[in-house]
């Protein structure tokens, strides 16, 4: 995931989106958003300004931030906790706030690190579900999980990884 969103440099080969080589391309110009598996969230800033922040980076208007970030945040249910601090939220609402900064940026593809494994057990179904929502929503996802049953469900590709090389890939 680090290599595909530019994060770490590729040794070799080439990483292709759309058929562009995506290893040529600055992380910060890629068509993509990566939500951690441990939510990356600044503690100093609100929800609203967690999500808005990858948006100033783009040197987006006021008015387009307000726009995007009202978006992301009524996707993920988190418009009334738009002024909470992140310690203020439990753990599913903390990811749920990195799915809506990720979104808010109009990604082509979304990167998924793990994303349930900091959760409480009983949290987990709460971030699957959302990510089942994107999947139907015709969201273009890679995902790194061990949630085997939620891959088998969501996924129209698997790929099983042991120690960096795959074992096993198909529908």
């Amino acid at each position: 995931l680090r290599m595909i969103a530019g994060f770490e440099d590729a040794t070799s080969g080439q990483v292709m989106l759309d058929g562009e080589n995506m290893v040529v391309v600055p992380p910060n110009k890629r068509p993509m958003s990566m939500v951690f598996q441990s939510y990356a969230l600044f503690p100093h800033l609100s929800v609203r300004e967690n999500v808005a922040y990858g948006l100033h980076l783009r040197k987006k208007s006021a008015a387009e931030i307000k726009e995007e970030v009202d978006i992301a945040l009524a996707a993920m249910n988190l418009t009334a906790m738009a002024d909470r601090a992140p310690s203020q939220l439990s753990g599913g609402q903390q990811q749920r706030v990195a799915i809506a900064r990720a979104l808010a940026m109009k990604p082509e593809l979304m990167l998924f690190d793990e994303p349930t494994s900091a959760l409480d057990p009983e949290l987990v179904g709460e971030v699957l579900s959302v990510m089942q929502d994107l999947a139907k929503a015709g969201m273009t996802m890679v995902v790194v999980t061990h949630e085997v049953g939620f891959a088998r469900e969501v996924a129209d590709h698997v790929v099983f990884m042991d120690g960096g090389t795959i074992v096993e890939e198909g529908s």
